[in-house]
């Protein structure tokens, strides 16, 4: 037997064998007098839309506590956790430089003083020496040259004064500078509230710095918490101030928490720039309307936001809807003097929903408003109590045509 002989005798049963498979699969898909499909009744229910967004919770209130000087912390009076009052003393740093700083000072600001003392007796001594002069120069009894140079000293004397004036006033500044460094030194809570966080020891370090903090410790305000979150470019269009939201904890997993939206920031924040999971989103407080007492600041925290609340509105489920061209939907063209059935936008898609009516799918094209995780709003195109397709899957998106005909039956949930 040749060898092309023993192939053909090979394929025709392979060949029988995927036939069968192909008609047994699309007996499945189209039923035996149509596509299988399931149906749902339109309806008016409330539809919910909401946007996610994950983040952390945070407090409303929460002071940073930095040193403006640089010194070592000789005393920490308080510990993480801790409630203060306003006013309390929390850290107080080495004096020791800050007081020879004001000593110096003050003896700087004496010298000065006494410099001005002195130049303003020879500023007086240099006026009435120029006087005199003036007058015996009037009575012919000195020359101008004279005159002249007793005027120039004391013009010079009163410049001198002048210039020991500012350097008093320079004194007095670096008095007050050094002063102010020196109160810098301790530092007192700014507002009443809970220490959330302790960064540094007694012993450490505090640099004082107008560009960079270091931060020694927080105090937050527990009592009023809110969440802040990261809101997806394309979902932040829908989120307004005011929008109602609820919190869920990963830590605390069978807590719900009721919030509202209070601030949206104004721009955007980049997360793995340059790469294939780059996303841009925007951050979004939530403030929380009863915190309780198992809040801690840092908890990761997933808040949905309702955007928008159609209560009475024809919706359909969400996997109704498909898009189509016109090509994939069968449709027959308009005949001469006819209105086009379709629509279809820019890119040449029409959105529809496949109705069932005497045993056969016409598709109609609808307007689509807000969706929920379920169910979507139809603003136009269909009316209450109409069939609409809702599986399966491949029938809505592919199976069907305007006028198939079609079979109700749980088989068409497959695929």
């Amino acid at each position: 037997m040749t060898k092309m002989k023993k192939a053909l005798i090979i394929g025709v049963p392979v060949l029988a064998v995927a036939v069968v498979a192909g008609v047994t699969m699309a007996s499945r898909s189209r039923g035996v007098d149509g596509v299988a499909v399931e149906l749902e009744p339109v309806a008016k229910r409330e539809v919910v839309q909401t946007v996610t967004g994950t983040g952390k919770i945070q407090p409303m209130v929460q002071v940073k506590i930095s040193a403006d000087v640089s010194a070592k912390i000789t005393r920490l009076e308080v510990k993480e956790g801790e409630w203060v009052e306003q006013g309390t003393l929390l850290v107080e740093l080495d004096r020791e430089a800050y007081l020879a700083a004001v000593e110096s000072s003050e003896a700087n600001l004496s010298a000065a003083q006494a410099g001005t003392n002195l130049a303003r007796e020879n500023m007086v001594k240099a006026e009435k020496d120029y006087a005199r002069t003036k007058e015996l120069f009037e009575r012919s009894l000195e020359s101008q040259a004279v005159l002249d140079s007793m005027y120039a000293a004391a013009e010079v004397e009163k410049a001198r004064y002048q210039s020991t004036l500012d350097q008093v006033e320079q004194a007095r500044a670096a008095l007050r500078q050094a002063r102010d460094a020196l109160a810098k030194t301790t530092i007192y809570a700014p507002m009443s509230g809970t220490v959330s966080k302790l960064n540094k020891e007694k012993g450490e370090m505090a640099l004082g710095s107008q560009f960079q903090a270091d931060v020694i410790l927080e105090i937050s305000n527990l009592e009023g918490m809110e969440a802040l979150v990261d809101i997806d470019e394309n979902d932040i269009v829908s989120v307004s101030i005011g929008d109602e939201a609820t919190i869920e904890l990963d830590s605390l997993p069978d807590l719900k928490l009721k919030g509202r939206v209070t601030e949206i920031a104004n721009s955007a924040k980049s997360a793995g720039s340059g790469t294939t999971e780059e996303r841009t989103e925007f951050e979004v407080k939530i403030a929380i309307t009863d915190p309780g007492t198992q809040l801690r600041p840092g908890m990761t925290a997933s808040a949905e936001i309702v955007t928008e609340v159609c209560e009475d509105c024809v919706s359909v489920p969400i996997q109704s809807v498909a898009v189509r061209t016109l090509d994939q939907l069968g449709a027959a063209a308009a005949g001469e003097g006819e209105e086009p059935r379709f629509t279809p936008d820019r890119e040449g898609f029409v959105e529809v929903v496949w109705v069932v009516a005497d045993g056969r799918a016409q598709a109609r094209q609808v307007k689509a408003g807000i969706q929920s995780e379920t169910h979507i709003e139809i603003v136009t195109g269909l009316a209450v109590d109409e069939q609409v397709v809702t599986g399966s899957y491949r029938a809505i998106s592919r199976d069907l045509k305007d006028g198939s005909a079609v079979t109700v039956g749980t088989g068409a949930s497959e695929g």
